[in-house]
C-alpha cells in the first residue's frame, strides 16, 4: 500500500472505527470482544483491497455481517449455545432510557444469532427487507418471517418494551 493509499486507509478506520463497533456490539449481542475481533477483521480485509473499494464502509458491514454469519452457523454446527450479558458500567445513568438500554441488550443476547442479526440490519441499520436478504443471502420472505418472529420473542422476553416495540410495527 502506498504512502496515500495508508493514509486514506487510516483517515476511514479513525472517523469509522467507533460506529463499526456499536454495529459489532450488537450484531453480537453484546460481546465486546467478539465485536472488536468481527471489526478487526473486517477493516484487515479491507486494508488488502483498498485500492480497489469503491465503497468502503458499505464493504466493511458487509464483510461484518458475512462473517458473523460465518461465526453462528460454525456455532450452530458444534451445538453451542452463545450468550451475552451487557457489561455492567461504573456511574449508570438510572433514567428511563438507560434502562430501557439495558433490557434491549439483555433482551437481544437472549435471541438467536439469526433473529438478531435480521432485526439489526432491519431495524438499527434500516436497511429494507430485500437489501437484508441479499446481505445475508435468503428471501425476503424468510427475512419478514424471521424478523416477525424476532419481534414477537422480544416481546415476550422482555415485556417491559413493548410500547417501544409497537412504534416498530
Amino acid at each position: 500500500m502506498d504512502p496515500a493509499d495508508e493514509r486514506g486507509f487510516r483517515e476511514f478506520v479513525a472517523a469509522r472505527s467507533p460506529a463499526l463497533m456499536r454495529l459489532g456490539y450488537l450484531i453480537t449481542g453484546g460481546d465486546q470482544y467478539a465485536a472488536e475481533d468481527l471489526v478487526q477483521g473486517a477493516l484487515a480485509k479491507l486494508a488488502s483491497r483498498w485500492r480497489r473499494v469503491q465503497a468502503p464502509e458499505a464493504y466493511v458491514r458487509q464483510i461484518m455481517y458475512r462473517q458473523h454469519i460465518s461465526w453462528w452457523r460454525t456455532a450452530a454446527r458444534r451445538g453451542e449455545v452463545v450468550q451475552a450479558a451487557p457489561p455492567e458500567l461504573p456511574g449508570e445513568d438510572r433514567t428511563h432510557q438507560s434502562e430501557l438500554r439495558m433490557v434491549l441488550r439483555s433482551a437481544l443476547a437472549r435471541l438467536t444469532p439469526r433473529q438478531r442479526t435480521m432485526l439489526v440490519l432491519r431495524y438499527f441499520e434500516d436497511l429494507p427487507d430485500h437489501q437484508v436478504a441479499r446481505e445475508l443471502g435468503c428471501s425476503v420472505g424468510t427475512v419478514r418471517s424471521t424478523t416477525h418472529r424476532s419481534l414477537a420473542r422480544l416481546r415476550e422476553i422482555a415485556p417491559e418494551l413493548a410500547e417501544e416495540l409497537e412504534a416498530v410495527r
